[in-house]
């Protein structure tokens, strides 16, 4: 005889309710941040104390599943220097999803909603991207910068070869770029792009 009702591992896993919140650096509470931090720690192995500051000080974009959260991607105003102007630039610093909800949108969630603030609110968006993630950037639009990248230092400008080939650009209306000129990040300690 058979049992007519099916057993807990045999019913449909329940659907999961993913939230999207967008809030500033100011506006997240300690436990938020330190689940944030401990996120993207796990998301990459070469996270340093430094990546995760480059993270604070502007809007993050988190997903919350079942009130844990899963997703964080932050962007936060830099300065770029490209054909003789400093632009606003949205950087996205970040960008990461738990490592079994991933495949599910929620990178493009995120994205989508800092891509919002970018267009709305900086001259350009900006990245540093790895090359696992770069096919990601670059089917939502963002742009691989072709010319040769800078940096702004305390001493100096310093040429940052080693970034070259891995940072992209997302365009925005006002202002138009030439992805092969020069591009100048200003200063900041740990990687500066």
């Amino acid at each position: 005889m058979t049992d007519a009702h099916p057993t807990a591992a045999t019913l449909p896993a329940s659907p999961r309710t993913a939230t999207l919140r967008i809030a500033h650096t100011a506006d997240l509470d300690p436990a938020t941040r330190r689940a944030a931090r401990a996120l993207l720690y796990d998301v990459f192995d070469d996270m340093t104390t430094e990546d995760w500051e480059h993270a604070l000080g502007g809007l993050h974009a988190l997903i919350h599943e079942d009130g844990e959260l899963i997703g964080h991607a932050s962007v936060v105003q830099r300065r770029l220097l490209h054909g003789g102007r400093a632009l606003r630039c949205g950087y996205v610093e970040g960008v990461g999803v738990r490592a079994d909800r991933r495949g599910r949108g929620h990178g493009a969630a995120l994205m989508d909603a800092l891509e919002r603030v970018i267009h709305d609110g900086y001259d350009l968006g900006g990245l540093g991207a790895s090359d696992e993630a770069a096919a990601f950037y670059a089917a939502r639009g963002w742009e691989l910068w072709r010319g040769a990248s800078w940096a702004l230092t305390p001493d100096g400008l310093r040429r940052t070869a080693d970034e070259d080939g891995c940072i992209y650009v997302l365009p925005t209306p006002a202002v138009p770029l030439t992805l092969d000129a020069d591009l100048t990040c200003d200063w900041r300690d740990g990687d500066v792009w």
